[in-house]
């Protein structure tokens, strides 16, 4: 049995590719999330027998029981390394003071668990020229691990959203990781169609005439302007783009669903309800593009709803990925031999 802790834990996705993988072999001791709306989420859909904790920052290491695996999708907030300029090869707590990283470390560096798992947007690795990531690879490589990264991307592993992320995988340095890689995903066949929901969805995610309007005169603007930027109605038979929390995230993964009969709306709204068939994906879409189970309970408004599963992860790569960890705990998991090297 391997225990495990959830940092920022957001609404479980990288915990529930874990126990996809691990099935019974792992157990939950520990999370820690600070967003109220994401701990409700949470707490419908996991039974722990301890309270979430709050503000990471606020947790002293030595009250966290002890683990073997930390989870940790960590913000991707710009790192403080202004004003440092004494080469990267220094101690990590001068290098990444004031960040939610440095959280990591410390209770990885006074637990030393097994393996630390992070997942974080691609632009991580370039970041300030890469002396982001090189900070986070020398925190861990400081106290004892072994670091791999690899950018991912989730239409590859069985759901159609193009979202690239990259993942870290740091095993501790007495665990032989020499066999360790990442895996390769290879389904990318899956489309929105086959995400979509059954039944008639609620005339609400429908877009008004106005409000398409609006956003038709927002991307002619860009567009003269040479930007990219404005909505987007996905093709049924292709894949979505990444979604996002707040912003264009849900308009720029609109999708043409003609089953709705009845258009009298059903909030307020200017002007009608579109005839060309014009929607939001619901949050049930969004959590099957995430590869969220259809019994992953969704109890609060869509507001919130859309915010957690854009910050979320896909359990699907989660799990491609744990499953090769548990391949080198079960198998390389042994101490190296004393005589190596």
């Amino acid at each position: 049995m391997y225990k495990s802790i959830d940092l920022f834990a957001g609404i479980g996705g990288i915990r529930l590719g874990f126990e996809n993988a691990f099935g019974k072999n792992i157990s939950t001791v520990f999370v820690s999330e600070w967003d109220e709306h994401a701990q409700k989420t949470y707490r419908s859909n996991f039974e722990d027998d301890f309270e979430i904790a709050g503000d990471i920052t606020q947790i002293d290491e030595k009250d966290i029981p002890d683990f073997d695996i930390c989870l940790a999708g960590f913000p991707c907030q710009a790192f403080s390394l202004a004003g440092k300029r004494m080469g990267f090869n220094d101690d990590y707590k001068g290098m990444c003071r004031g960040t939610l990283f440095q959280d990591v470390v410390r209770i990885c560096e006074y637990h030393k668990p097994k393996v630390i798992f992070c997942e974080n947007v691609k632009g991580l690795k370039i970041h300030d020229r890469g002396r982001t990531y090189k900070v986070i690879k020398n925190a861990f490589e400081q106290i004892g691990y072994t670091v791999y990264e690899q950018v991912l991307n989730s239409k590859d592993f069985g759901v159609p959203q193009n979202r690239e992320r990259i993942y870290i995988v740091a095993f501790r340095n007495d665990i032989d990781s020499s066999g360790f890689t990442f895996p390769i995903g290879h389904d990318s066949d899956t489309k929105i169609r086959d995400i979509m929901e059954e039944d008639v969805v609620s005339v609400k995610y429908y877009l008004s005439d106005v409000y398409l309007d609006t956003l038709k005169r927002h991307k002619a603007r860009h567009e003269a302007k040479g930007h990219g930027f404005g909505y987007e109605i996905r093709d049924l038979d292709a894949q979505a783009g990444a979604i996002v929390c707040g912003g264009m995230g849900r308009e720029r993964n609109l999708i043409v669903d003609d089953r709705l009969t009845d258009f009298t709306p059903v909030t307020h709204i200017k002007g009608e309800v579109n005839r060309q068939g014009i929607r939001k994906m619901t949050p049930r879409e969004w959590a099957r593009l995430q590869g969220f189970p259809d019994d992953y309970k969704l109890e609060l408004a869509d507001t919130h709803l859309y915010k957690q599963f854009g910050n979320s992860v896909t359990v699907n790569v989660i799990e491609a990925i744990a499953e090769k960890v548990e391949e080198v705990l079960e198998n390389g998991g042994q101490q190296r031999k004393k005589n190596v090297g």
